[in-house]
């Protein structure tokens, strides 16, 4: 199953409203997650337990330590469903 970025947008969106209660519409592909949006290495933990989830393989957490924007994350699970 290959997910399209605006599926994954769309996914993330949800868990993050869900998870830390972000309003949807500030989330964008540009937005930072730890500036724009006030996530915290804690909060990039459920963030990754939610990916494992979809995906059902463990992110590595060198692919993870380099994400900076909602794009990145978008990335991270695109590359997921493509091993």
């Amino acid at each position: 199953m290959m997910l399209t970025q605006e599926q994954i947008l769309e996914q993330l969106r949800n868990w993050m409203e869900e998870l830390f209660e972000i309003e949807p519409e500030n989330i964008q592909l540009d937005s930072n997650l730890y500036s724009d949006l006030d996530v915290d290495s804690i909060d990039a933990i459920d963030l990754i337990v939610k990916i494992k989830e979809l995906t059902g393989k463990q992110v590595k957490p060198e692919d993870f330590k380099n994400v900076r924007t909602v794009q990145d994350v978008v990335t991270v699970i695109q590359g997921m469903f493509a091993e």
